[in-house]
């Protein structure tokens, strides 16, 4: 039985225990007497072409659907409580020869102290965490350092998504994830397979909470996808496209079951989802939102180019196998959760699927703004593991002040 490695080899050793991948999906199954002797930032990039059981596998040894088996579990608090904090569109990097830097400087500082302020237990990085267009090839990747510092300071784990500034001429989202992966030892970002994602979008991977770190099977999931766009890196830089690719949706399907099949059903866990460019069906959300319902900042009309799939017309609809897949595969969304809009900060539920989406708070100094917008981040408490249980979202500012409280249950429209 073959398998493809993108870099390095399977080697057997005794008494170890380690993952190999089934059938191409991105999950881990810790099995008996084999260990990956390549580096940990790339051992997510390989595949086996068929169900795969290592020499020596006993009984004793049953199959663990785990990711990350050498990095700590994800857990709720022990007063059955979870937060996350989300910052969105950080674009670091804007003219560096000028006011770029001072730009920079204030939004770590504003990580910083809304880091100090929430104290959460995860956090996410919800994509163009880069202008790409303003960066060097010598340097683009050393602003990554800059952007986890405060991440890596406080020891917080936390995962990223990628956006439409993070690919451009110098700067692309798998090297995004790669520099992340070295200088952040609390990243949880990760690429997926080979042939998952389509060209620029590597991006797509999921995070398992547990209520307990000893627990067989997580409560929560955390699901992060590469709505891709930008341009490509070289002297032509030609347009990536701009919606999650369909590769996706197979991919989605893939993951789910072999979650169920590991775990038990579905129900008995909920999941959220984040991905930087918002899917198109959320376009027409916007038409019917009530300002006491769905309170917020609605300062960006959604259109050509803020959307999945909408910058050329031709290219409509091209995110409806991903939407399509997310909904139906994953079971128990809680959220979809975007930013790339960042004159938008409501949350409202899709009519057609019944899914709630709530777009991000623009958090950085980067990216157009306007007066009256303010900074800041979006937050989320998840009261209990109990997957049916409210979460609460609201904004938190800069200033400290926050806003915008909702609850996300069954009732919320």
């Amino acid at each position: 039985m073959q398998i493809i490695a993108a870099l390095g080899l399977m080697l057997p050793s005794k008494k170890a225990l380690n993952f190999v991948f089934l059938s191409g999906l991105s999950s881990a199954f810790f099995c008996a007497d084999w260990v990956d002797a390549r580096p940990l930032a790339s051992q997510s990039n390989f595949l086996i072409p068929e169900p795969f059981i290592a020499p020596g596998y006993k009984d004793s040894y049953p199959a663990v659907l785990d990711p990350y088996p050498n990095k700590p579990r994800i857990t709720f608090r022990e007063d059955g409580s979870f937060k996350l904090t989300v910052f969105s569109d950080l674009h670091f990097g804007e003219n560096p020869s000028e006011w770029g830097p001072e730009q920079d400087a204030n939004s770590t500082r504003l990580m910083e102290k809304l880091l100090s302020l929430e104290n959460p237990d995860f956090v996410v990085l919800n994509g163009d965490l880069i202008t790409g267009e303003n960066t060097f090839r010598e340097n683009s990747t050393r602003l990554i350092d800059k952007i986890v510092a405060p991440l890596r300071d406080a020891e917080l784990p936390f995962a990223s998504t990628h956006g439409n500034h993070d690919s451009h001429t110098n700067i692309s989202h798998l090297e995004e994830i790669q520099r992340e992966l070295l200088v952040a030892p609390t990243s949880y970002t990760r690429a997926a397979p080979d042939g998952v994602g389509g060209d620029g979008g590597p991006g797509n991977y999921w995070v398992p909470v547990y209520r307990d770190k000893n627990d067989h099977a997580p409560v929560l999931i955390l699901w992060f996808f590469d709505s891709r766009g930008g341009r490509y890196p070289g002297d032509d830089s030609a347009h990536v496209p701009d919606w999650v690719d369909s590769s996706v949706s197979r991919w989605i399907k893939s993951e789910t079951s072999a979650m169920n099949a590991a775990w038990g059903p579905a129900e008995t866990r909920s999941a959220v989802a984040f991905v930087h460019i918002p899917p198109h069906a959320i376009e027409a959300v916007q038409k019917h939102l009530n300002s006491a319902k769905n309170p917020g900042l609605n300062g960006d009309k959604l259109g050509p180019g803020s959307t999945q799939a909408t910058e050329d017309p031709a290219t409509k609809n091209k995110d409806m196998a991903f939407w399509n897949s997310l909904t139906e595969n994953v079971k128990n969304l809680r959220v979809v959760i975007s930013g790339h809009d960042h004159g938008n900060e409501w949350c409202a539920r899709e009519p057609t699927k019944r899914i709630i989406f709530c777009f991000d708070k623009h958090s950085g100094y980067g990216g157009y703004s306007y007066q009256g917008w303010g900074r800041g981040v979006r937050n989320l408490i998840f009261l209990s593991p109990d997957p049916r249980d409210s979460i609460e979202t609201y904004i938190r500012l800069e200033n400290g002040s926050s806003k915008y409280k909702v609850a996300l249950n069954d009732e919320f429209q």
